[in-house]
């Protein structure tokens, strides 16, 4: 933690609301053990790769205007043949209910109550078929090709016998990228407790005893029936154009293909057939001399035309940020970390407060820059000095 964010968490009540990202996050860092704080916000290698998804995305600026028509402002996206009512969506992340009991829940209720995208993990705590139902069918299942490419062909269909019409292929994770907080924490699959976890767990009972009460979370999607075919650490090769081709020809909803950052990738994907991309460096988790993802987008956008659907996550922690991201070329940006520090520092009303973080910052921004509408922003919204070269 920065001594900026001690000195919020240190004032911060959770009775308000969440001011920023930054102060979900330093509470966070305050009611999570080390292990579960450092799994969440920790990044791969000397977490460059993390650090400039985030200075990358600030280096970028708004070109303010005045005299604008701004008093009603409106939300709403269209993708993938579907109209949602803000720009931004929850991204597949596993496990997420170590940030606190019942997070694939909240998120699941938050997707339905203001129609936004949610993304499900392969490795979610709730089985896919619940968050589904969870989410009014707004969710899209994010699918990794771990074990055999049989397995994976397997876990689509059984998605697609849920009744899911959008498909998640996360293709940045060959190998599992190194995370030295992960490693120098102990944290592994399957948990093994040492003295010092035990330390860590007692530390901060706040957590420990709402996740003892509630029980460990686990991989629902691998469990009775369905125990066999997960291994975290398992390479993940089997995420080729073979593969790619293959899953095309069998799924028969919307493909999305995420952990883009090349531009030849992403039209060979566009030839291929898929029907969106996400660009996107994994949270700064698996390459850490990746370039950040926003200085990958633009180039992205150029070469795929400028109607190709495409969407963003890797770096986003305000709504400006989301509106940059619009700006530089993404229809729709995903969130992961900042909803996961909410929960964790607030409980189940995180999710909502981070919501409400968002769309305000988003309103504020888009006012100021003299746009009423985020559809309607573009890359004249920008401040030309900062663009990204």
């Amino acid at each position: 933690m920065t001594p900026a964010d001690r000195n919020t968490a240190a004032t911060f009540k959770p009775s308000r609301s969440l001011p920023t990202t930054r102060d979900a996050r330093a509470l966070a860092a305050r009611r999570l053990p080390r292990l579960i704080y450092d799994f969440i916000d920790g990044g791969a290698g000397d977490e460059l790769g993390l650090a400039s998804n985030l200075s990358d995305l600030q280096r970028v600026r708004l070109q303010p205007r005045s005299l604008a028509e701004v008093n009603s402002i409106s939300l709403k996206t269209s993708l993938l043949g579907r109209d949602w009512d803000v720009p931004f969506g929850v991204a597949p992340m596993g496990m997420c209910d170590l940030a606190w009991p019942g997070t694939d829940h909240s998120l699941a209720a938050l997707s339905l109550r203001h129609n936004l995208p949610l993304g499900v993990s392969t490795a979610s705590s709730t089985s896919l078929e619940e968050l589904l139902r969870l989410s009014g069918g707004r969710a899209w299942f994010q699918l990794y090709v771990t074990g055999s490419t049989q397995d994976a062909m397997a876990l689509s269909q059984r998605a697609a016998n849920a009744g899911y019409d959008t498909l998640i292929l996360t293709v940045d994770v060959p190998r599992l990228g190194k995370r030295p907080r992960d490693v120098r924490n102990g944290f592994a699959t399957p948990f093994r407790m040492t003295a010092r976890h035990f330390v860590d767990f007692a530390t901060h009972p706040h957590w420990s005893l709402k996740t003892l009460a509630s029980g460990l979370p686990t991989m629902a999607n691998f469990s009775g029936a369905n125990a066999k075919g997960y291994d975290r650490n398992a390479p993940r090769t089997g995420a080729n154009w073979a593969f790619l081709q293959e899953l095309r020809a069998a799924w028969r909803g919307k493909l999305i293909i995420k952990g883009v950052l090349s531009a030849e990738d992403a039209v060979r994907m566009k030839t291929e057939g898929v029907d969106a991309i996400c660009v996107s460096n994994h949270g700064g988790r698996q390459l850490d001399s990746a370039p950040s993802a926003i200085a990958a987008l633009p180039a992205i956008r150029q070469a795929v035309g400028p109607t190709f659907p495409l969407l963003f996550d890797s770096g986003i922690r305000t709504g400006d940020d989301m509106v940059k991201a619009r700006a530089l070329g993404a229809d729709l940006v995903l969130v992961g970390r900042p909803f996961l520090y909410a929960l964790a520092a607030v409980g189940p009303e995180g999710a909502e407060r981070m919501y409400n973080c968002f769309t305000g910052e988003i309103e504020t921004a888009l006012a100021q820059i003299g746009v009423a509408a985020m559809s309607a922003v573009t890359s004249a919204c920008l401040y030309q000095a900062t663009l990204p070269a």
